[in-house]
């Protein structure tokens, strides 16, 4: 039985690394279905091609673009507070999509680990600095992307940013698994409000993920590639949670192939999860 799908002609939907990949998917998915969608990149010339072949695709054309260096947080605060703020009063789905994958440790212009910085705390931000605008055009979702590599994750306090000892892989991990209680301790801060947030797994997806790496990972990602599933199915549930009235009201939950389930037993530790929130508050300069 197909799913029931709500209207999203007159939702405004937010899709953060939505020129490539899965996030592109998700942005053509939602406009075809009418809504109007904003397409977060870094790169102009990729995010205009994007923008294009979406608007194209979906014969929609309140698609919009704009530009931001997830790895930035003075360019995230631009983002929400100028770029957005200033052309939307509403936002009904915001979908943090963008993340990287680094063998090599580097840093931000804030000094924090580039993996960290873009798949944890870039979200983190973003969507603090949007909820007065969700909770204003409630009901509102939040969807957070995920990856299976949370369940080989670990949140190390002691070394968060990889500068004792670094491995991409244990980067990466660690920054899939800091989503999840994220999502988990920011549901129950919004319980009341009509935001709803969750997380997904949208599965081994070909992407621009890791993109020019060298070495063995650069070796296994060539390898397996035939074998991972199209950005189109990877879109599949970030879609239906953010539009299917099957989910309204859900919140605090993870979601795979279009279904709840389990996260990692770490993912559940509320100690962990109000620890992670008070660094990434202090790191990101957010009141706690």
């Amino acid at each position: 039985m197909e799913s029931q799908i709500s209207g999203m002609r007159g939702k405004v939907c937010l899709v953060t690394g939505g020129s490539s990949g899965i996030g592109k998917a998700t942005a053509l998915g939602l406009a075809n279905m009418g809504a109007t969608v904003i397409v977060v990149g870094r790169d102009r010339s990729r995010g205009e091609a994007a923008v294009t072949e979406i608007k194209q695709k979906s014969n929609n054309d309140a698609v919009d673009l704009m530009l931001a260096d997830l790895s930035s947080q003075a360019s995230i605060r631009r983002l929400a507070e100028e770029d957005f703020k200033d052309r939307y009063e509403q936002l009904h789905v915001l979908i943090n999509n963008a993340g990287v994958f680094t063998s090599k440790h580097t840093v931000t212009l804030d000094g924090i680990e580039t993996t960290f910085a873009v798949n944890h705390l870039a979200p983190f931000l973003l969507t603090n600095l949007l909820l007065d605008v969700l909770k204003a055009s409630a009901p509102t979702r939040i969807i957070n992307i995920t990856s299976s590599g949370e369940r080989s994750g670990t949140i190390n306090f002691d070394d968060l940013q990889g500068e004792s000892r670094y491995s991409g892989f244990r980067a990466y991990n660690q920054s899939k698994l800091a989503m999840i209680p994220f999502t988990y301790e920011l549901a129950r801060k919004l319980e009341g409000t009509g935001v709803t947030v969750n997380c997904v797994h949208p599965g081994v997806v070909v992407t621009n993920l890791g993109r020019g790496s060298s070495g063995a990972f650069g070796l296994l990602l060539r390898l397996m590639r035939p074998f991972f599933s199209s950005p189109e199915k990877g879109a599949e549930t970030p879609i239906y949670l953010a539009s299917s009235l099957e989910v309204e009201g859900v919140s605090g939950k993870y979601f795979a192939k279009k279904a709840e389930a389990k996260s990692s037993e770490l993912s559940y530790d509320a100690a962990t999860a109000r620890r992670l929130w008070q660094v990434s508050a202090e790191l990101t300069k957010l009141p706690a």
